[in-house]
């Protein structure tokens, strides 16, 4: 093993040592490592992606943990790049404030906090606010915007210097971070310290039921070493003096919640009837069993045969295929699906990653206005959670360079129609004069 990755032997959550491998998913580069053409020389180490099942409390998660330092310190990714996010956070920051019942000029303190995004919608109710964020260069952007951020882990230590300085939290955030931390014993007994008495602790992160039922496995990469259900969180949280209260279910990274704690010993709300619900509906379906964990796997490589066995067809045909979306979740797709050698280019909307090139295959990522001039016959969206805009903005294109011939010309749109009919939601269809593919 290398000397990048620790190798853990019990579960995350309970400690349980029977632990069953239940998604064999091929080992991949960093995510998000995408390189200039001056270190392409360089080799990009494989990383194990294996998920393992908890015995005991039914935990998914990735008992290979890449080293921290390497994952995020120099982390790229922005929260106000992702389509629809910034607005999520906005509305995110006013439901809390108002269903919770949160008096101005609160402290708000948020883990993984990125540019600040959710924060900036906290203050704009009134708020005070601290983030936390390992990530050096953007946590110092962040604070340079006004929305104060410490460069580091939130760890317990952290948490308590924090009160010591700005006193208790109303609300302790943590959003699409809870899947990336390792040593969530100390985390929780961190929010425990950081908490007021009537405090609360909200946490998004994508949903094991909703990655189930809509195919979201490329969200299974190094930075996620968890993969959360209602069940066996509440389990561990009660065991760091925490308790669940409520959850909703959101439409965002393919399907996620946003889950509410509070103190076990002082929160006064009651347990909602859509949090006992949900967990009714996990037992229901046997979402602690290896046996759906099984099925899905068996789902997701019948999907990967019915890809590859249209592209290779395109390719035969002398066809040429491009990709769209240079992602994290694309290298998971890209190595699991084995499309690396199928793809001649990656289009991308983000600045930050024209020029680069993907984690490992080293496939070339080009703004996606070189789509227009390269022309590929088959353009398959890998960031496929944002399929919708991704093609609406191509539509938009099309309308703008009506006198541009050929793929953008007098194009002819049809709605998604259904490929393969046994293949859930590999979806072919035609805009802007390419063929997609929708993974």
């Amino acid at each position: 093993m290398t000397e990048h990755v620790t190798r853990k032997s019990a579960c995350r959550l309970c400690g349980s040592r029977t632990l069953e491998l239940v998604l064999p998913i091929r080992p991949s580069p960093i995510g998000d490592a995408f390189v200039p053409a001056d270190r392409l020389d360089e080799k990009q180490e494989l990383y194990p992606l294996d998920c393992y099942l908890c015995g005991d409390c039914g935990h998914l998660q990735n008992l290979d943990v890449v080293d921290p330092d390497i994952l995020f310190r120099d982390y790229t990714y922005r929260t106000s790049v992702s389509l629809g996010l910034v607005e999520h956070f906005k509305t995110y920051a006013r439901s809390v404030v108002s269903d919770l019942a949160i008096p101005p000029d609160c402290l708000v303190v948020e883990m993984g906090s990125n540019d600040g995004s959710l924060l900036k919608a906290f203050q704009a109710e009134g708020m005070r606010v601290q983030g936390i964020d390992p990530a050096r260069d953007i946590a110092r952007a962040a604070t340079d915007q006004g929305v104060p951020t410490l460069p580091d882990f939130f760890t317990s230590q952290v948490a308590a210097k924090i009160r010591g300085e700005r006193g208790a939290a109303m609300l302790v955030c943590a959003n699409n971070v809870f899947a990336h931390i390792d040593n969530l014993a100390d985390v929780a007994d961190g929010i425990r310290t950081l908490l007021a008495p009537d405090g609360v602790f909200v946490f998004e992160v994508s949903y094991i039921v909703d990655m189930i039922d809509n195919m979201v496995f490329d969200t299974i990469y190094h930075e996620h070493v968890s993969h959360h259900a209602l069940l066996p969180m509440e389990a561990f949280l009660q065991r760091h003096g925490l308790t669940l209260f409520d959850v909703l279910r959101t439409g965002t990274k393919g399907g996620s919640i946003r889950a509410f704690a509070q103190l076990a010993a002082t929160g006064m709300r009651a347990t909602s009837s859509r949090l006992a619900g949900l967990m009714a509906e996990e037992l229901r379906r046997g979402i602690t069993r290896p046996e759906i964990y099984r099925d899905w796997f068996a789902a997701i490589e019948q999907r990967k045969q019915a890809v590859l066995g249209f592209l290779d067809q395109a390719l035969r045909a002398g066809k040429t295929v491009a990709g769209y979306g240079a992602s994290t979740t694309t290298t998971t797709l890209l190595y699991h699906f084995e499309l690396a050698s199928r793809l001649a280019f990656i289009a991308d909307d983000n600045p930050l990653k024209h020029g680069r090139f993907s984690p490992g295959a080293h496939i070339p990522v080009v703004p996606s206005s070189e789509l227009v001039k390269r022309k590929p016959d088959i353009v398959v969206i890998l960031a496929w959670v944002y399929a919708e805009p991704i093609i609406a903005r191509k539509r938009r294109l099309h309308r703008r360079r009506r006198h541009v011939p050929g793929a953008l010309a007098g194009t002819e749109y049809r709605r998604p129609q259904r490929s393969i009919a046994t293949v859930g939601r590999v979806n072919r269809f035609h805009c802007t004069g390419w063929e997609y593919l929708l993974e």
